[in-house]
C-alpha cells in the first residue's frame, strides 16, 4: 500500500511562508494514497508559475515545460503510455491565460488526463497582475484604476465544453479537496479541478473570507444532470459551491481515433500500408 512518505523529496520549497500551496501538495499526496498510486506510476507536466513548482516537491516523474503548454504534452504521454496516472498542475494565468487554446480543444479530445488548477485570481510569480480570474473593478500594480474585462469563468466554460469531469475544491477545506482530486485521477476522460487558493501575499481575498461563503455541493446534486451542473457553476452571490459539479462518460482520446495497429497490422506492414494510402 502507498504511504504518504512515499512521495517525499528533499526539495527545498520557494513558496511564501503560509502558501495554501502546501495544502494543496499535501491533498494531492493524500490522494495518491487513496488510490494506492505508486511513484513511478505517476507523471505531473506544469508550465510556468507558483502553482506549477508542485510537482518539484514531489518524488514521481515530472516534466516542467512551456507557460501554457502543459495539456498538448500531457494528451501526448498518456496517448504513448495509457497506463501512466498523468496529471498537470498549474495556476490559473498558465492554464487559463497563456493555455487557454489548449484548453479548448482538450474538452473536445477528452483525453484520460487530470488538470488541477491553483486558481488565486492573480499572476503571483510576477508580482500580483490581473489573470483571466479576476474580479472586476480588482486594483493591482499594473490594472492600478482597477480590472475592466469580465473574468473568464473556467466551470462554467468546461460544462458548456461538454468537459466530462468538472469540479471546484478549496485549499481551506484539505480533506474534501483530496477526494475530489482521487475522483478526478479516478474518472476516465478528462477532468478539470479548480481550486481557489488564497494567496497570502498578492491575493484579493484571504482564506477566512472565503469560510464563510464556501459550500460543499449536497448528495441531492446530480453531477449527471448539465443543466444543473451549469446553473450551479454559473451563481454568483454570497455562497461559492464546491464539490463535483458534472459527469459525462464520453469516449476518450485516443480510443474513438483510427487506431492504425488494428487496421494495418504492425511494423512493416503498417509502413507499407500507410505508404499505399498517400501513393
Amino acid at each position: 500500500m502507498a504511504k504518504i512518505e512515499d512521495y517525499k523529496n528533499n526539495s527545498i520549497s520557494a513558496w511564501c511562508p503560509g502558501c495554501s500551496n502546501f495544502g494543496i501538495l499535501n491533498a494531492v499526496k493524500n490522494a495518491f494514497v487513496k488510490l494506492d498510486n505508486q511513484p513511478q506510476e505517476i507523471v505531473i507536466i506544469s508550465g510556468i508559475g507558483q502553482a506549477p513548482k508542485l510537482p518539484h516537491y514531489l518524488k514521481c516523474n515530472v516534466f516542467n515545460g512551456l507557460h501554457g503548454r502543459a495539456l498538448p504534452v500531457a494528451t501526448g504521454i498518456k496517448a504513448v503510455n495509457p497506463e501512466l496516472t498523468v496529471l498537470t498542475v498549474c495556476g490559473d494565468g498558465d492554464f487559463y491565460g497563456e493555455g487557454g487554446n489548449h484548453l479548448l480543444h482538450t474538452f473536445r479530445r477528452n483525453p484520460d488526463i487530470t488538470s488541477i488548477v491553483h486558481n488565486n485570481q492573480v499572476y503571483a510569480l510576477t508580482k500580483g497582475q490581473a489573470s483571466p480570474t479576476t474580479e472586476l473593478g480588482v486594483k493591482t500594480k499594473l490594472q492600478f484604476d482597477g480590472v475592466k474585462e469580465e473574468p473568464l469563468n473556467p466551470l462554467a466554460l468546461a460544462i458548456i465544453m461538454n468537459c466530462s469531469f468538472v469540479a471546484r475544491g478549496f485549499a481551506g477545506d484539505l480533506d474534501f479537496l483530496a477526494e475530489i482530486i482521487a475522483a478526478g485521477i479516478k474518472h476516465r476522460g478528462f477532468a478539470l479541478i479548480d481550486i481557489i487558493q488564497p494567496c497570502v501575499t498578492f491575493g484579493v481575498h484571504q482564506t477566512p473570507w472565503y469560510k464563510d461563503k464556501i459550500y460543499r455541493l449536497e448528495n441531492d446534486h446530480n453531477p449527471g444532470d448539465r443543466d444543473a451542473a451549469l446553473k450551479k457553476a454559473a451563481a454568483t452571490g454570497d455562497k461559492i459551491a464546491t464539490g463535483i459539479f458534472y459527469i459525462n462518460n464520453k469516449p476518450i482520446f485516443p480510443e474513438k481515433e483510427i487506431n492504425l495497429t488494428e487496421n494495418f497490422g504492425t511494423d512493416k506492414k503498417v509502413l507499407t500500408e500507410l505508404e499505399k494510402s498517400f501513393s
